[in-house]
């Protein structure tokens, strides 16, 4: 699916000389940090649910250990 991505001047010369320093397109480096908020953002929610859950289970050993 396309879709068009406005930014910002500024946005556009830093993308444009990040993707001249590594010899790759301005989408293809745009693509490249897409993917990775994803799967930085969908670890970091999936970590959030566990401890979430978990944490409770082991609060009063947890507190223990801090004292």
């Amino acid at each position: 699916m396309a879709m068009t991505l406005r930014l910002t001047e500024e946005d556009t010369q830093a993308l444009r000389a990040r993707a001249d320093a590594e010899g790759r397109s301005m989408q293809e480096v745009a693509l490249q940090a897409v993917r990775d908020y994803v799967e930085t953002t969908s670890r970091r929610e999936f970590l959030d649910r566990v401890l979430d859950s978990e944490l409770p289970r082991y609060a009063e050993a947890l507190e223990r250990l801090g004292q």
